[in-house]
Order: structure tokens, then C-alpha cells, then sequence
């Protein structure tokens, strides 16, 4: 696709709407229509204006690869996440420059090759744990259980703590705070967050209880000191800080990053994963015969259990194809960027959003269809590598993208090799905020197997 001409962004191809605010009221009431219409209407560059700002929807593979790998140093992160520094400091999630690539650098480590082993069998135990809770009949809120179990996966894995107790208490926090992404609350948050509104105060407290939250592991760390066999995320970050490499609000910013996006992305990815399988009963079946040939493998192969998960690893991949915990991604140029002949101005919006591509029809043929054996290496191998980005890509793809699918695979094949989950609704929609949750919940009923 080689550069030609610069268009400017009034002349690129995109709606103009006759009434002020039609976009952003479009975007609000349902961004994932609003961008797959907006592709499917104007192409692969389509422009619009957004909160006063010329904003870009890029839907190519190629043109995701250029803003996020190649030409990755030209681009911050986008407005959302900018604003997301009021709740989220300076966390990975939300740092650039310098500051970024040497804590990204400090923390790398805690995802390596020889944690993943240790954290597998506790990823394993918690879902066990979780299924044998369970009886026959019983009604549960899948999305709510399984936020619950990533929260507590993340707890005891990254910071040796047991969070079953705050568990419901964090939940509703980072609930409240999913509103701080709302249009809205992006252009007038600093002064809307001060008022006596019922969100405002919701959101006052939602702080506070995140910030008591990660107050107290962190002096729960100080007091333990390190563990023995080398310490956890928390530990590695204290002793930086105690070297004089981070800051101690940095700590506390990473920290809560780690604890919120290292559960609730894996949380959403699973719930859609049931709900799925619920009305794909051959996969179903498929990922049950699997998941019990492995039944008797011991806890503590739990990692070697994650490579034979071969089909299982499948149906996620697939899941997240069609509910991408992650339907967004947002960049903004430092400088004017020429994108194949489209003029992306210094300061405007760039939206790359996996919602829109992984159901694009020349990467999916039929891609509304549940299908895990796109994920064979022989299909996967016909497809550009960025018409799949669930994790992102390049220098800021997500730390934790390991982590997350083995917990994820592991509590598939944990709890689907015990019980059918059979949903209660016949309808359940995406809610596109900070990440893509089930609006309403996700009832299902707990079914027995047939023995």
C-alpha cells in the first residue's frame, strides 16, 4: 500500500453529519454498530469528528501493523486512555516515552517462561476450586463468576494475597469506574467528578476503595518482606523502589493496573467463551472429551496440561475473535502522519478497533459464524497476522497476553470437563465500555454431565 498524495481529513472518505453531535450521539448509544457501519460504508481509512477532534477508524490489517508496530514511536495513546490517568495513574496501562520501556522492562520478567509454570497451577487449583463449588441446578451469573475467579487467580499468582474477601467490594469499585470512559465524562470528568452527582459520588468511592485496596497490599508486602523462592510482581516493584529506580506512587500505579486489566479482560473473554459453547453443543462436547482426557494429570502438571489443550485454545481464540475483551484501540499522532495518502493530524483520534476487523468477511469468511477451526495452523497461515489483535501489538502489546490465555484455557477445560452451563436468557448484549461485557449479566444454569 505505498503512500501517494496527502488528503486532508475533510476529504477523506466519512459521514458528515448535518447536526452538531450526531456522531458522538451514534458512538454513545452503540459504538460497535457505529464503527462496523462506518467500515463497512466508507472503507479501510474512514474519518469522522468526535468530541471536536478529527478522528480515524483504520479497519485494515496493514495499516493496524504501521500504527502499532512500525511506526510505534510516532504515536501516543489515545484520549480514553489519557483521561483513564485521573483512576489509573501512571501505570503500564497508561505511561509513555522513556518511563514506559524501562518499567515495562523491570516488570517483564514476572511473565516469563519460568513464572508461567507456577502460575499455571494456581490458575488451575482456583478454577477447580470454583467448578466443585458448584451443584447441579444451581443458577449462577457467569460473567460475575468468572470475575471473581480472575480476580482471585490475579491475587495469590502476582501478589501472593487471597482477595476472596474484597472480591464483590473490588468488582463494584472497578464498575463504578467503567463510567469515567462515557463521551461525556472524557470531555468534562475533572469537573463532573467534583460535583454531588450519584455517579460522581459513586465514582469518589470507587477511588477510595481501589486506592485502601493496594494501600494494604502493599504494606502487607513490607511487613511479610519477600517470598523465598524470589518474590512477587509486588516484591520486584518494591525493591525498585527501595533501589531508587520507581517511585513509590508508580508502585501503587502499577499495581492497580496489574490488579484491575489482569482480571476483568480474562473474565469477560471466558464469559462469552460459555455462552458460546452454550449454543454450539458440538464444541462443546469437543472441548469436554478433551478437557476429561486430562482429568487425571496431577495439579502440579498443570502447565504441561496447557499445551495439550490443543482445541480448547481453539475455541478461545475463536471466542475472542467474535468478543474481543478489548473492541478498541486508541492512538494519537505526535506529528502529522501520512497513512496512504490519508493526512492523520498531530493531536487527532485513531481508532483501530478488533470488533470491526476480526469480522471482517475477507479475513472470516462467514464471520458472524462460531467456528474454532479457523485456528489451525493451516487457516491461521492464509490471514494477515493483524487481522487478529485481541492483545494489541508492538512495543505496547499486553504484558499479561500469556498470562491470560493459559489462565483462560486452563479454566475452560477445569470447569468444562465438570458441567454443561445452560443459559437462562435467550439473548444477552455486547456492552462496549472499557472492555466488551455482557450488558445485564450472563444467567446460566449449572447442568450435570452424563457420566
Amino acid at each position: 500500500m505505498p503512500n501517494t498524495a496527502a488528503v486532508h481529513p475533510s476529504q477523506s472518505p466519512g459521514p458528515r453529519y448535518r447536526i452538531p453531535g450526531t456522531a458522538l450521539w451514534r458512538f454513545r448509544r452503540d459504538p460497535l454498530t457505529f464503527l462496523t457501519d462506518l467500515a463497512r460504508d466508507y472503507g479501510d481509512v474512514a474519518h469522522f469528528t468526535l468530541l471536536g477532534r478529527d478522528t480515524f477508524l483504520l479497519a485494515h490489517p496493514e495499516h493496524i501493523r504501521r500504527v502499532l508496530v512500525e511506526d510505534a514511536h510516532r504515536f501516543v495513546k489515545g484520549l480514553g486512555l489519557q483521561r483513564m490517568r485521573r483512576v489509573l495513574g501512571q501505570g503500564l496501562l497508561t505511561q509513555e516515552g522513556p518511563a514506559h520501556r524501562r518499567d515495562r522492562r523491570q516488570i517483564q520478567p514476572d511473565f516469563d517462561h519460568r513464572r508461567m509454570v507456577g502460575y499455571a497451577e494456581i490458575m488451575w487449583q482456583e478454577a477447580v476450586s470454583l467448578a466443585e463449588s458448584w451443584r447441579p441446578g444451581q443458577v449462577v451469573e457467569v460473567a460475575r463468576e468468572m470475575n471473581r475467579l480472575t480476580l482471585l487467580v490475579v491475587g495469590k499468582a502476582l501478589f501472593r494475597t487471597d482477595l476472596s474477601a474484597q472480591a464483590e467490594t473490588i468488582g463494584q469499585a472497578l464498575d463504578a469506574l467503567i463510567q469515567v470512559t462515557e463521551p461525556l465524562w472524557l470531555t468534562f470528568g475533572p469537573w463532573l467528578e467534583r460535583t454531588p452527582l450519584p455517579s460522581a459520588r459513586r465514582y469518589r468511592w470507587a477511588r477510595a476503595v481501589l486506592e485502601q485496596v493496594v494501600q494494604t497490599l502493599i504494606q502487607d508486602h513490607r511487613q511479610r518482606g519477600p517470598a523465598p523462592d524470589g518474590g512477587d510482581v509486588l516484591d520486584h516493584l518494591l525493591a525498585a523502589m527501595d533501589a531508587g529506580q520507581m517511585d513509590p506512587r508508580t508502585v501503587h500505579d502499577h499495581t492497580l493496573v496489574l490488579l484491575l486489566a489482569g482480571h476483568e479482560t480474562t473474565a469477560n473473554a471466558l464469559a462469552w467463551t460459555w455462552w458460546l459453547l452454550a449454543h454450539h453443543p458440538e464444541a462443546e462436547a469437543r472441548l469436554r472429551e478433551e478437557a476429561r482426557n486430562l482429568e487425571q494429570d496431577p495439579p502440579e502438571n498443570a502447565w504441561k496440561r496447557v499445551t495439550r489443550l490443543t482445541y480448547t485454545r481453539m475455541v478461545l481464540q475463536e471466542a475472542m475473535r467474535l468478543y474481543p475483551p478489548a473492541w478498541v484501540i486508541g492512538r494519537s499522532p505526535l506529528e502529522d502522519y501520512l497513512l496512504d495518502g490519508h493526512m492523520l493530524p498531530a493531536g487527532s483520534s485513531v481508532l483501530m478497533s478488533q470488533w470491526v476487523t476480526h469480522r471482517d468477511p475477507r479475513w472470516y469468511p462467514e464471520p458472524e459464524r462460531f467456528l474454532p477451526e479457523r485456528w489451525s495452523a493451516e487457516a491461521r497461515s492464509g490471514r494477515p497476522k493483524f487481522a487478529y489483535f485481541p492483545f494489541g501489538g508492538g512495543p505496547r502489546v499486553c504484558i499479561g497476553a500469556h498470562f491470560a490465555q493459559t489462565e483462560a484455557v486452563l479454566a475452560l477445560a477445569a470447569i468444562g470437563a465438570r458441567w454443561r452451563l445452560r443459559p437462562l436468557v435467550d439473548r444477552v448484549q455486547p456492552q462496549a465500555r472499557v472492555t466488551l461485557r455482557p450488558r445485564g449479566g450472563m444467567p446460566m444454569q449449572v447442568m450435570a454431565l452424563d457420566r
